[in-house]
């Protein structure tokens, strides 16, 4: 591998936040891999999402996935997964959208991919703003990201996926090359 500096960036947000789209099209424009949390985080299953990895098969996976690519996008939340991980990121970027489009747009999701909507995740995805009992909130994304040592970049409503890397390529300008001079 060359000495081209790793350059890793995390998408995270309520489900249905819209983290998956702009991966994939922030990975593509940087001609990176993209990176799903979830498919690190569940192990393979008929129907998904079933059963857990543990922490630390999670965090080997990630880590090899991440030495595989000199540029990854990875979506999802990686909260607890070890500060190996949590901070290992160049840049963060945050997605908050309201709670009716996200549901919305799960509802539509799980429609397409499975013909039904799952009631129990809907309810759970329902609870972000205010906290499900496990599981991401937004109280507990937002403590996470203020102690991350990267920048982090909020995107709050309903933008299209073309708004939203336009923000973040006027945003990450000028930090590539402020990056590419500081030892990791």
């Amino acid at each position: 591998m060359s000495n081209q500096r790793k350059k890793l960036v995390h998408i995270t947000g309520a489900s249905g936040s819209g983290t998956s789209t702009l991966g994939k099209a922030l990975s593509a424009e940087l001609g990176g891999t993209f990176l799903e949390a979830d498919d690190i985080f569940w192990l393979p299953s008929d129907p998904p999402f079933q059963a857990k990895r543990s922490v630390e098969e999670r965090r080997a996976l990630l880590l090899a996935a991440f030495r595989r690519s000199p540029i990854a996008v990875l979506s999802g939340s990686v909260s607890a997964w070890g500060i190996e991980i949590e901070d290992a990121f160049d840049f963060v970027v945050f997605l908050y959208v309201d709670t009716a489009l996200r549901l919305e747009r799960l509802r539509e999701r799980e429609l397409r991919l499975f013909g039904q909507a799952n009631p129990a995740f809907l309810e759970w995805a329902a609870q972000y703003d205010e906290g499900p009992p496990e599981g991401r909130s937004l109280a507990k994304q937002r403590a996470w990201l203020s102690a991350r040592q990267c920048p982090v970049l909020n995107l709050e409503g309903d933008l299209s996926t073309q708004e939203r890397l336009a923000r973040i390529r006027l945003w990450m300008a000028g930090r590539w090359r402020q990056h590419e001079r500081s030892p990791r």
